[in-house]
């Protein structure tokens, strides 16, 4: 009898890490030859197998697969495509259905945040309807930190350690420069409705004085006095003020600052930069002279100085997920478990497709100091364990070595191509 087939896709922003997790179900699927044929890739997530572009993960050594675990971005390619209803995108899930058919897919392993995870509990609910039941397991992923029920999400540990890193040594700058040149610096990070990531840069500031002096989050509205105020009195007290400041910060009525009027697929707004903003303002309202940076992909692919404890979550969650399907389960998703006591531990939960899918967690008000312009030791004590450990990748000339795969096309079964 032959054995079925497995697939595994990308979707959503990409990390440095979500790699690692690609590596865990390979890796996990080879070992089982008993229950797997083989285990394809989707190109570009749902969309590859929409248009039946798979990718033949076989064609690849074992030593490039497991290279795969210190690269980052997505190996195969991502998307931001959203599936609708049955009722509403039925030739989608139809030409699904078809694909999966023509190539014995019985399983499908998607890798991404909440608007990913509802894409993979459609497909399992869909198919049964359909009549070729797929098992589906969501392996989580977002910068943002924002999915339900795991204790963290991968990929974001390393943004944390990444930014950081960043405002600390970019604050040495600054204070060296302070005396006879720029007073301010603004770090803008990404978090379009929660505030995890800018919250990270405050784990830089160990004591008084220590940059970020300001963290600008989602959470609370910007109040522009209340803000230039705390600005004017870091740089009387320190000789400068360096600042973190989210995407997403909103004035008192809700609004983005930075709004363009553009969505993406997900129907999520499009937000402009806002340290080039924070920095006019700056400027206009206090004269004082400024920098700033924009992360913006940077944090997000900077595997270089990625967190040892994020590469290995990744990692392990991929490998549940596919540990999972062997074991019968359906429509979940493996989480990470934070384990009580003072040392940090974790191990690996589960949680329903259907309850994961579009809920964003964002971050609790007491995480947040009463100001609203920095972290408390809460906050630090969850944030803190997720950037501990380095995990370098090799090294050749001074530069990391990356691998990229060949990416062998499936040959096409199917007469009739599809249009997105």
């Amino acid at each position: 009898m032959t054995k079925p087939n497995a697939l595994y896709a990308q979707s959503g922003g990409v990390t440095a890490v979500i790699n690692a997790s690609a590596c865990g179900v390979i890796e996990t699927v080879r070992k089982y030859t008993d229950h797997f044929g083989n285990i394809f890739a989707a190109r570009n997530g749902i969309i590859g197998a929409l248009t039946e572009d798979l990718i033949d993960t076989s064609q690849e050594s074992e030593h490039d697969i497991a290279a795969l675990r210190y690269t980052p971005s997505g190996a195969f390619g991502s998307c931001r495509h959203k599936l609708d209803t049955l009722e509403k995108s039925r030739p989608q899930y139809e030409r699904l259905i078809e694909v999966f058919s023509a190539h014995n897919i019985k399983y499908l392993f998607y890798n991404g945040g909440g608007d990913s995870q509802d894409t993979a509990y459609k497909v399992s609910q869909v198919s049964q309807t359909l009549g070729y039941p797929v098992t589906c397991i969501g392996i989580p992923k977002t910068v943002d930190n924002d999915l339900s029920f795991t204790d963290n999400s991968p990929g974001f540990g390393s943004v944390a350690k990444y930014v950081a890193i960043s405002i600390r040594e970019a604050a040495m700058d600054l204070a060296a420069m302070s005396f006879t040149s720029t007073k301010v610096f603004i770090l803008e990070v990404m978090g379009r409705h929660s505030g995890w990531i800018a919250a990270a840069g405050g784990l830089a500031a160990e004591k008084e004085g220590d940059a970020p002096h300001i963290i600008l989050f989602p959470e609370i509205p910007f109040a522009p006095e209340i803000f230039l105020a705390r600005v004017q009195d870091c740089v009387k007290k320190f000789g400068y003020c360096a600042i973190v400041v989210s995407e997403g910060i909103r004035n008192a009525d809700g609004s983005f600052l930075t709004e363009s009027g553009l969505v993406d697929a997900f129907g999520h707004k499009q937000l402009g930069g806002v340290a080039p903003l924070i920095a006019k303002l700056v400027k206009s309202k206090l004269n004082y002279k400024y920098h700033f940076a924009i992360s913006d992909y940077l944090q997000r692919s900077a595997r270089h100085i990625a967190s040892k404890t994020d590469v290995e979550q990744s990692y392990a969650l991929g490998k549940a997920a596919v540990e999972f399907a062997i074991n019968g389960k359906n429509a979940v998703m493996p989480i990470i478990v934070r384990q009580p006591g003072e040392n940090y531990q974790w191990t690996i939960g589960e949680a329903p497709l259907e309850k994961v899918a579009n809920v964003e967690i964002g971050l609790p008000r007491d995480y947040i100091t009463e100001d609203g312009f920095g972290i408390t030791e809460k906050a630090r004590a969850y944030l803190l364990p997720l950037i501990v450990g380095e995990d370098y990748p090799p090294y050749k000339n001074g530069l990391p070595q990356y691998v990229k795969l060949k990416n062998v096309a499936v040959v096409k079964k199917l007469e009739k191509a599809f249009l997105i």
